[in-house]
């Protein structure tokens, strides 16, 4: 994923076609709640001109992460569309742009873009699709419905207070 700016002034007539896959295993250990990644499949296309590379692409792959409810593994598959330019000459242009990228030294390397894509792509919270467990050691949960009809132990004592009033009348 990464060329030359003559490799790429070569090609410039026939443009460039991308289809790979690529392992980013140092993102599972750089990022606390990314537990495991697939091989991230790039594919899209670059056009080329003599002042900047514009890369369309389409980068997915799977993320497992963990469920904010009961920690279990959950997969969730990502999918992300961009428009990335490298400027060869980035005085002609303005470099505001979040996907516009300056060229460092000779090269175009677009694995930190896609790094950087990966990482935005993480979501706060993940839910997994199987039931959270409904009680545990001590706890049991219960339904707002059972809850209404409960009577607090604390208060046990008052509610019979009130019925020997009510049999009394």
């Amino acid at each position: 994923m990464k060329w030359s700016v003559h490799e790429l002034f070569k090609r410039q007539d026939k443009g460039l076609l991308i289809n790979e896959n690529i392992e980013l295993n140092e993102l599972v250990n750089s990022h606390s709640d990314l537990r495991g990644l697939s091989p991230i499949h790039v594919e899209g296309k670059a056009d080329i001109s003599s002042s900047k590379v514009t890369f369309h692409l389409t980068i997915s792959g799977v993320m497992t992460l963990p469920c904010a409810r009961t920690l279990v593994d959950v997969e969730y598959p990502f999918t992300i569309q961009t428009v990335e330019t490298f400027l060869l000459k980035p005085s002609d242009y303005d470099e505001n742009d979040e996907n516009t990228h300056s060229v460092q030294g000779d090269t175009v390397d677009l694995m930190p873009v896609i790094r950087e894509l990966v990482l935005l792509e993480v979501p706060l919270q993940v839910f997994s699709d199987h039931a959270a467990p409904q009680e545990g050691n001590n706890w049991k949960l219960i339904s707002e419905e059972e809850q209404k009809n409960k009577i607090d132990p604390r208060l046990a004592g008052l509610a019979k207070f009130f019925e020997q009033d009510d049999n009394r009348s």
